[in-house]
């Protein structure tokens, strides 16, 4: 590497125990050692989280407060979504802000050195709320409830399964499947945009139930695999523990 390349890459690298070391750290230790720097996508959204949180913090406000806003705000998506024509768009920012949410207040409790076993049970317990929400912002834009009650299942047998691996000993989230909370809501604001769009424009109704069904579909692929993803994990882990 040229002299050149390497002081700049120092320069931009942050210096061992930065506030951005720190930040990663905290998230890895909450998360059962996967180290965020390996993504470029994680690292990133760890260190946004952290820097929305400072503010918060010294506010003083708290990561259960923050963990409950996220709830809330995936309600409001939700039932923005039901209004119908354009409303979806506004949803779409608001999941996305709800999604925000999801990790600051863990950056918190890393920042002001609150974080506990209660608060990871608020914040898992939460998780499940704002889940169950998301596969119902699908079927309100069409899908049949059928398939959302499928998602639905799917994704919190999914849940099951790493909370109760890590009740008996594992560590960790066991592996990062396909579909983890950012697939989540990646695939509901995906949902609310088009229905947007569709309702917005007047879309064929059937055009429009088709589409629906299709993101619906590709939500019940990536949780069933991503159910076998975490059991084959799961299984492999919890062998050795006997």
């Amino acid at each position: 590497m040229p002299p050149d390349h390497d002081r700049l890459s120092r320069v931009n690298r942050p210096a061992p125990g930065s506030s951005h070391d720190r930040a990663l750290d905290a998230w890895s230790e909450l998360h059962g050692g996967i180290d965020p720097r390996q993504s470029f996508w994680v690292r990133n959204w760890v260190l946004i989280s952290h820097a929305c949180a400072r503010p918060l913090v010294r506010l003083g406000i708290t990561p259960n407060t923050v963990t409950a806003l996220g709830v809330i705000a995936t309600a409001v998506g939700l039932c923005l979504t039901i209004l119908g024509g354009w409303w979806p768009l506004l949803a779409a920012v608001v999941i996305v802000v709800a999604a925000l949410l999801d990790g600051i207040d863990g950056a918190i409790a890393a920042q002001t050195g609150t974080a506990s076993r209660w608060g990871r049970i608020n914040d898992a317990v939460a998780d499940r709320f704002s889940d169950v929400m998301l596969v119902g912002i699908i079927v309100v834009v069409g899908a049949p409830p059928w398939l959302g009650a499928t998602l639905a299942v799917l994704t919190l047998i999914l849940e099951i399964t790493r909370a109760t691996a890590q009740a008996v000993g594992m560590k960790g989230p066991g592996t990062v499947t396909v579909w983890e909370r950012p697939s989540r809501v990646i695939l509901a604001v995906v949902a609310a945009a088009s229905a947007s769009w569709w309702w917005g424009a007047d879309v064929n109704p059937d055009v429009a139930s088709t589409l629906a069904t299709t993101i619906a579909a590709v939500g019940v692929a990536l949780a069933l695999i991503g159910t076998i993803q975490l059991g084959v994990a799961v299984r492999r882990q919890t062998r050795v523990l006997g």
